[in-house]
């Protein structure tokens, strides 16, 4: 096969998706690297129709590979994720949006295209995250306690464009990152961005049957097939702080291989985006799911299709070290 990578300067020299780009290499596939951020790009001739079997993109939010990704789109190319999935997951205000509509357990999402407008939050929703709505990697996360805090934090979040505010979810300091790849879930445990501990290192952790549950109907939802979701486990139960597609499946065992056949299996479909079939979930603990979740997408009905190894790739790829997203 021939693909077609985008990679953000970002994401030079990491190991998402480097080590991927080299497992394809390895296994005798083709493909070829554009850095959209680092190039001159000629948008009339930047797609050649037919030459790559699937595009996939590993870019920052807000970046221009996403433009390019849907040039590709739009000239009938496959890519990984689908075009329009990505852009409902990388506007945080969008993705609130479908999310809560979908029967998502989204907090209650606010957007301003100016700072000063948040001061129109009512004072009992205090305290607030607010964040850029094209915001990756904990970037500009912000505790806001009070209206007079808001106040001291206008002029640091003046240029970050749309901005997103939610009402604060308590919770214990740290959340679970959620990695979807090949039909598989995989849970970690990590410090979350608004309570920064050093001593809190990233660990796997089992995955609740619950939280599955909410996870695939992530993927169901906004049509992703590698995807990760950041969750919180408040109070009132676990709630979905974060969408993002191709992640960086740090602790995933394996993550490179996993990930690479999911491509190719991706790419040999025509992409996805459709709500996918039903696979088992062994690796869930036997926890009871919340009857309002069984109603709206049982558990087995939202994991994409295990990925089929084939025949000529390796069974057993040593693992790969994440990217920090």
């Amino acid at each position: 096969m021939r693909l077609c990578f985008l990679v953000e300067e970002h994401y030079r020299h990491d190991g998402m998706p480097n080590e991927v780009i080299r497992q394809l290499t390895a296994w005798g596939h083709r493909v070829d690297v554009v850095r959209p951020g680092g190039s001159l790009l000629r948008m009339t001739e930047a797609v050649d129709a037919g030459a790559h079997d699937a595009w996939v993109l590993k870019t920052v939010s807000g970046g221009p590979g996403l433009t390019l990704l849907e040039a590709a789109a739009s000239a009938g190319m496959t890519t990984v994720n689908d075009a329009r999935s990505i852009r409902g997951v990388r506007d945080k205000a969008l993705a609130a949006a479908i999310g809560r509509g979908r029967g998502l357990p989204l907090p209650p999402t606010y957007a301003v295209a100016s700072p000063e407008l948040l001061r129109e939050i009512p004072s009992a929703e205090y305290p607030l995250v607010v964040k850029p709505a094209d915001g990756s990697s904990g970037r500009a996360v912000h505790l806001v306690h009070s209206p007079e805090r808001l106040e001291a934090l206008l002029p640091v979040l003046a240029g970050e464009g749309l901005l997103i505010a939610q009402p604060y979810v308590p919770n214990s300091g740290t959340d679970i990152k959620v990695y979807a790849v090949g039909g598989e879930l995989f849970a970690t445990e990590r410090c979350s961005p608004l309570h920064p501990d050093p001593a809190v290192r990233e660990r796997r952790v089992p995955l609740s049957a619950e939280v599955a549950a909410i996870a695939a109907q992530v993927g169901a939802v906004y049509g992703l097939d590698l995807y990760g979701v950041d969750v919180l486990l408040g109070p009132d139960g676990p709630v979905v702080v974060d969408v993002n597609d191709f992640p960086s499946f740090r602790q995933v065992p394996d993550a490179a291989a996993r990930v690479a056949r999911a491509v190719l299996e991706l790419a040999r479909a025509g992409g996805s985006g459709q709500p996918p079939a039903p696979v088992a979930l062994p690796y869930a603990l036997p926890l009871p799911i919340p009857a309002q979740a069984q109603a709206q997408l049982p558990v087995q009905a939202q994991l994409p299709v295990q990925a089929q190894v084939p025949a000529q790739l390796p069974t057993q790829v040593s693992a790969v070290g994440g990217d920090g997203a």
